[in-house]
């Protein structure tokens, strides 16, 4: 088991050889993650179902699939993304020629999260390896059996030089945060997030940081109420709930309150069945610290649908609560479980009064028929991003890049924005010897500083 320094350093090593910036090793790599995934398929789906026994087919679509898309779009358009620009050059710099030169950083660290163990490590590796740089994975443990299936994959498929995944040992992870990488992604908390910043501000290493906070879904009056709680529920509880971009809470109209929570309630046993515990689609809180966190919420409030718990499954059925004031604790943080708070409202401008309350959130999902309402909201409302009439989606779409504003994060990733969160643009300037201008050199004289003056209209 080597240490967080040795492989540090070999990856620097190997990184300074130059192999990592090759284009066609760069592909080569990508279809090599490719193949790791369809060869580690099964192992990854038991993983996760030891893990907090995730639905199969959530596990294919959430963890697998959507990697193995992000993989090939990535494949499609890497040569175009690598290839040096040339820009305009400005009249000043007449004759010249301007470039950007996209380059790697070197060294990346990639922290990931135990909610999607393999999804929200490997994405990003994705943009790590696209844009040339060695890595340093540190999984989440939390996900014990992800986490060990995640070793043996990369360390089966890549050399430690080039892709490490960290092993968990005593002070492993103040280790790795003393280390001095060129890169920084993390996936996680807005607490643990900070001193990710902290660490890096010590080498001025740059960061990414994915974190979440509490995502509203807006139903307006004119919505298709039916559509909206089938989506808001659907959204909520992939993964019981346990996702950074799942609706938080619901703001739904006054006069369509009462006809939201019965359809939520119809979709929720239309999904899992009259006894949510007995189906085998729905997963399970992944330990006892963020059960007993989450079944804290349910007291206080009305339960107008679910609250159904057993600690020894770590079992809570999809829950909706009303009568919900904006202490109770469900709205106090991010609730990260399957319980969903419904709040009314009167006009838009209460919906986005109560948005604002809380800090800026990774995502917002917008119910409604009229363009008026939603032009409203995205353009006063400051968010991650999000869907209008949908939920979740966004997230798979490589075209759109994925990221939080404020307390929800700091840079963004998927398709092109992965390339360009791994990858530092150098501009360089090309200038000919046969040319140059004698205005800008000492001494200078009453003439030059009025040339200047008038040139620039300073």
């Amino acid at each position: 088991m080597k240490k967080i320094n040795d492989i540090v350093t070999a990856q620097r090593t190997f990184f300074d050889s130059g192999a990592t910036k090759h284009i066609e090793f760069r592909l080569q790599q990508l279809a090599t993650l490719r193949k790791a995934l369809k060869t580690y398929g099964n192992r990854i789906i038991e993983a996760l179902d030891k893990d907090f026994k995730k639905p199969k087919y959530e596990t294919i679509a959430t963890e697998i699939a959507v990697t193995i898309y992000e993989i090939d779009h990535v494949a499609k358009h890497l040569k175009k993304w690598a290839k040096p620009k040339r820009v305009k050059t400005p009249i000043v710099h007449l004759f010249s020629q301007s470039y950007i030169y996209p380059e790697p950083y070197g060294v990346a660290l990639i922290i990931g999260a135990w909610n999607y163990p393999i999804n929200l490590v490997l994405n990003p590796l994705i943009g790590a390896i696209a844009a040339g740089n060695c890595a340093v994975i540190k999984p989440a443990y939390t996900a014990q059996e992800s986490s060990k299936v995640l070793y043996d994959m990369i360390l089966e498929f890549f050399p430690e030089e080039y892709i490490a995944v960290a092993v968990k040992y005593p002070g492993v992870y103040d280790e790795i945060l003393n280390q001095k990488f060129d890169y920084i992604f993390f996936t996680g908390s807005t607490d643990v997030g900070k001193t990710i910043m902290q660490a890096a501000a010590k080498h001025l290493t740059p960061v990414t940081l994915e974190l979440g906070g509490k995502s509203p879904a807006i139903v307006y009056k004119d919505a298709d109420v039916d559509v909206s709680a089938r989506r808001i529920m659907w959204g909520k509880c992939i993964n019981a709930g346990q996702t950074c971009i799942a609706p938080d809470y619901a703001l739904v109209h006054t006069s369509k309150v009462n006809e939201f929570i019965k359809a939520a309630k119809m979709y929720i046993a239309q999904f899992y069945g009259n006894d949510v515990q007995q189906s085998g689609d729905f997963a399970r809180i992944i330990d006892t610290v963020q059960y007993e966190r989450l079944e804290r919420m349910l007291k206080n409030c009305t339960i107008a649908a679910g609250g159904q718990t057993h600690k020894d499954e770590r079992f809570i059925a999809p829950t909706i609560l009303t009568n919900i004031a904006l202490d109770h604790p469900s709205m106090q943080e991010e609730i990260f479980g399957p319980i969903l708070p419904v709040l009314e409202f009167n006009t838009i401008e209460e919906a986005i009064s109560i948005v604002k309350n809380f800090h800026k959130p990774l995502a917002l999902y917008l119910f409604t028929k009229e363009k008026r309402i939603w032009k409203k909201v995205i353009e006063e409302v400051s968010f991650g991003g999000g869907c209008i009439n949908e939920t979740i989606s966004h997230y798979v779409s490589p075209n759109l890049p994925f990221g939080g504003v404020g307390y929800s994060g700091i840079g963004q990733y998927h398709g092109k924005a992965s390339f360009d969160t791994f990858t530092h643009y150098k501009g360089v300037l090309k200038k000919p010897f046969w040319i140059d201008t004698f205005l800008r050199y000492p001494p200078y004289s009453k003439g030059k500083v009025s040339f200047v003056k008038r040139y620039f209209k300073v």
